[in-house]
């Protein structure tokens, strides 16, 4: 599933009063960081907007003339890519994620159902839960998007100010639907807002952190979160409150140590959690196995001091 992207991350954002919308954050990463995410397999990405600190390196582009619209953006960007399909994103999805991307990508590549066996569709967009397109969530195939920006260069005005519908009108596309969250953009302050406080909800929040340190630890691997949840449990229970932390920490740090010996990164996550909550499970059964030991010496103890009347005062 070779491919390049496209971010669109200029724009006046004149509902947000003019502000640096791709600059804005939720969760403590900024929006375009956080749609480059979606996308860390791009061969190539072209950010077409005024230059700022990224995630992850991009090249950067600007459509002609300056302000000239979303259809000349895409146009500048895709001057800068060579795979035969392009990734077309907005820089203001917070919740945009890699499953949606590849929905696209493999939907590109699905011929119609109900069409005679063929070539396949010119790309896929999302489609968000009220039924929209949304061509800035979309995969197309480089070939027929070229062709039709051609030829709407050929107008008397050219690319500048012409609406996405004039180029996705002409082309052959498929139809995803998006989840609940995937198309959700941040046109207002409300907009913004709302996403901030939906990143917070109890369903989400751990994900949604764990992803956030990931992007600012430089760190690419599947966490089990589960796993190291049942591992902080096991050491606060078993040993102590402040242990859990710690034997997390002391988790990656042999994990790290095993992946620059040659391991698995996944496999020595999985490793290093299960040999530290074995430990902490051995320590828990010490610690019961103590305090039953003591019960049955105070008992016994106990049953001797009424059996002997020297002892309670009845002799």
């Amino acid at each position: 599933m070779s491919y390049d992207a496209i971010v669109l991350a200029g724009g006046s954002a004149r509902r947000l009063g003019g502000a640096d919308k791709p600059a804005l954050s939720v969760g403590g990463r900024a929006l375009l960081d956080r749609v480059l995410d979606a996308c860390p397999d791009a061969g190539t990405t072209v950010v077409v907007g005024g230059r700022r600190p990224t995630a992850r390196p991009v090249r950067w582009a600007r459509e002609e003339p300056a302000g000239g619209g979303p259809v000349a953006a895409l146009d500048a960007g895709l001057r800068g890519t060579t795979a035969e399909r392009v990734l077309v994103l907005s820089a203001d999805l917070p919740f945009l994620d890699r499953p949606t991307v590849r929905s696209l990508l493999a939907a590109t590549d699905a011929p119609e159902a109900t069409a005679a066996p063929g070539p396949s569709r010119d790309g896929a967009l999302l489609r968000d839960p009220d039924g929209r397109d949304q061509p800035l969530v979309a995969v197309y195939k480089t070939a027929p998007l070229r062709r039709e920006l051609a030829r709407l260069a050929t107008g008397r005005d050219g690319l500048a100010g012409l609406p996405l519908r004039s180029l996705t009108a002409a082309l052959d596309l498929a139809r995803v639907d998006a989840g609940p969250l995937a198309s959700f953009d941040c046109d207002t302050w409300d907009d913004l807002a709302v996403a901030r406080a939906r990143i917070r909800e109890h369903g989400t929040v751990l994900e949604q952190w764990i992803t956030a340190v990931k992007n600012e630890l430089g760190i690419d691997l599947p966490v089990d979160t589960a796993a190291l949840l049942d591992l902080a449990r096991d050491a606060a229970h078993g040993v102590a409150r402040p242990a859990a932390p710690l034997t997390t920490f002391l988790v990656g740090y042999a994990a790290a140590r095993a992946e620059a010996a040659g391991a698995d990164p996944v496999a020595a996550v999985a490793e290093a959690t299960r040999k530290a909550a074995d430990l902490a499970l051995r320590w828990a059964a010490e610690a019961e196995t103590k305090a039953t030991t003591e019960a049955e010496a105070t008992t016994e103890a106990a049953t001797d001091t009424a059996a002997d009347p020297r002892q309670n005062g009845s002799g």
